[in-house]
């Protein structure tokens, strides 16, 4: 009879029997199971991520703005506002860049808000020396817009940073032109056109895509350590130009009605002279044809001439008639009025003297003589 030792060991020559190999397999379908209904979730999961990745490719562009599309880095295409797809990153990127808010850089100081100017100074930047060697401080405000995005983001580092050293630079070449006075109050209009000149000039140049839209000068004015006295010297200047321009205004005045009343005498002089001469000649006419009816019939002119100075005098002179034929040699004495104006009255009341019982002679008006038409020319000798 064979003897079996059971020391914790099996026997040699002992195996499994089929059941052991059996549960190992089932063990193992399990497991297999297991891992397919695991796989299945993953799958799901996978896909889900896929399909977000995929949709991150969607983006929006605002009505102001432009979407510039990298592809590795590169710029490949720029698209308009609206929605829009790019391949999801890393393949494409989208840069979205606004091209037509106003942007604005400061020189010289700094805004403490958007809707004011005053702030506080930066001297560093505000101090800049004149043509004749002055100390000026100035403030630039310059305003731009982008008008080349793929420009504006590729083509330079740090734009906005570009700008305003650019600004800078420009403004200290303009200022460094003109002196100190011209600046300050005079040219200030030209600082600020030269300014901008410069700034495109340089900007185009770098191809930054800027478009610069205004600059406009805030402050010109000298260091606080001689601004009263700079002041004092400006005022100075400004009562002399006040001066100046008052007595070229006086002058401007004055003269064209100097002018005008030497025109006016000229004038009204030169009308006497013309009006002498006519006169002149008038006479000198009127003499020689009297001269010439004289010469045919001297007495004749003679009486025509006195009659017609008669004519002259007694027109406009009172007229007192004696008449004589009462028979007295004597003058009767007239009570005449004022001025020698004898009434009808006391023309026709009698007059008697002291030693005499005579009536006084009246006095009567003269008739007004009769113009006597003109003599004719006396015959000559000889029957003409």
């Amino acid at each position: 009879m064979a003897m079996v030792l059971r020391c914790g060991r099996q026997p040699l020559g002992y195996q499994r029997p089929n059941r052991d190999r059996d549960e190992i397999d089932e063990v193992l379908a399990a497991a297999l199971r297991r891992a397919r209904g695991r796989g299945a979730y993953l799958w799901l999961g996978l896909a889900i991520v896929l399909v977000l990745w995929l949709a991150s490719g969607f983006y929006v562009v605002q009505p102001s703005e432009n979407g510039l599309v990298r592809t590795f880095g590169r710029h490949t295409a720029t698209t308009s506002p609206g929605i829009s797809y790019r391949l999801p990153y890393p393949i494409q990127q989208v840069d979205v860049v606004d091209v037509q808010n106003i942007r604005r850089t400061e020189i010289g100081f700094r805004s403490t808000s958007v809707t004011t100017e005053a702030g506080r100074r930066v001297l560093e930047e505000a101090l800049m020396l004149t043509k004749d060697e002055n100390i000026v401080e100035v403030g630039l405000l310059v305003q731009y817009r982008v008008k080349d995005p793929a420009a504006y983001v590729f083509n330079i580092q740090d734009p906005d940073g570009v700008l305003a050293t650019t600004a800078e630079v420009a403004l200290r070449s303009a200022v460094g032109q003109m002196p100190i006075d011209d600046v300050i109050t005079e040219r200030r209009a030209d600082v600020q056109e030269n300014t901008r000149s410069l700034m495109v000039q340089m900007l185009d140049s770098y191809n930054s895509g800027i478009l610069v839209t205004d600059v406009r000068l805030q402050v010109a004015d000298a260091p606080d350590q001689v601004r009263d006295a700079f002041h004092e010297v400006v005022r100075a200047r400004e009562d002399r130009e006040r001066v100046i321009n008052e007595a070229q205004a006086y002058r401007e005045d004055i003269l064209p009605r100097a002018r005008g009343e030497a025109r006016q005498t000229i004038e009204a002089a030169a009308a006497f002279r013309e009006e002498r001469v006519r006169l002149a000649r008038g006479d000198s006419a009127r003499f020689l044809s009297i001269l010439q009816e004289y010469r045919l019939a001297p007495a004749v002119t003679r009486e025509r001439m006195h009659l017609e100075a008669l004519e002259r005098v007694l027109a406009n002179v009172d007229k007192i008639v004696i008449d004589g034929s009462a028979g007295s040699g004597v003058l009767p004495l007239l009570q005449l009025p004022v001025g020698g104006v004898v009434s009808p009255q006391q023309s026709a009341a009698p007059q008697q003297s002291p030693g005499s019982q005579a009536p006084a002679p009246t006095a009567a008006p003269a008739p007004s003589p009769t113009p006597r038409p003109a003599p004719t020319a006396a015959a000559k000798p000889g029957g003409r």
